[in-house]
């Protein structure tokens, strides 16, 4: 069943990418198929682009609620720069959680959206999201909407973050 609706999926995809006379667009129009699965797509292009876009948002400041070029919150920012991939997401990070593959944090790759607990360390709820822009052995740095700040990179081995770490998601297949 599941191969079934993947191939209606995939079929109509198609059609859609063969109606686009630049093949770039066709590309970048990849929608989530279902909570547990990644969008296929020319990663590199994919992600660099996602990356390079987001890294054009530094320094906006923070505004809770925020989904606009005068102020993000964290899901915000993350649902505004994927849906420059027509990649569309919920405007919370404990729902943006639920989509995508859970992927190792030694596997994380920039295009990943990495995820926090809240303000408290002890809570088990997701409270925060960023993307992951750069990863290397102990290194993963990412750009978020944080209340101070705005959008900023952060590393995950600082204190802050390392504490509250809870996943990493991937939804744009590699």
């Amino acid at each position: 069943m599941h191969f079934l609706i993947r191939s209606i999926v995939v079929f109509a995809l198609l059609l859609t990418v063969s109606s686009f006379s630049n093949p770039s667009e066709a590309e970048a129009l990849r929608p989530v198929e279902s909570k547990s699965e990644t969008v296929a797509a020319d990663s590199v292009g994919t992600i660099q682009s996602l990356v390079t876009f987001a890294n054009k948002h530094l320094h906006i400041p923070y505004r809770s609620g925020g989904t606009s070029k005068k102020g993000f919150d964290c899901s915000g920012f993350v649902r505004y720069c994927f849906n420059k991939l027509n990649i569309t997401l919920p405007h919370s990070s404990a729902a943006q959680a639920e989509h995508g593959e859970t992927i190792d944090i030694d596997d994380a790759k920039p295009g990943d959206l990495i995820f926090f607990k809240g303000e408290s360390s002890k809570s088990s709820r997701i409270g925060h999201v960023g993307i992951i822009t750069e990863v290397a052995p102990g290194y993963v740095k990412f750009i978020h909407s944080a209340w101070k700040g705005g959008i900023r990179y952060d590393l995950l081995n600082a204190s802050y973050y390392h504490k509250r770490f809870v996943a990493v998601k991937r939804l744009v297949a590699m």
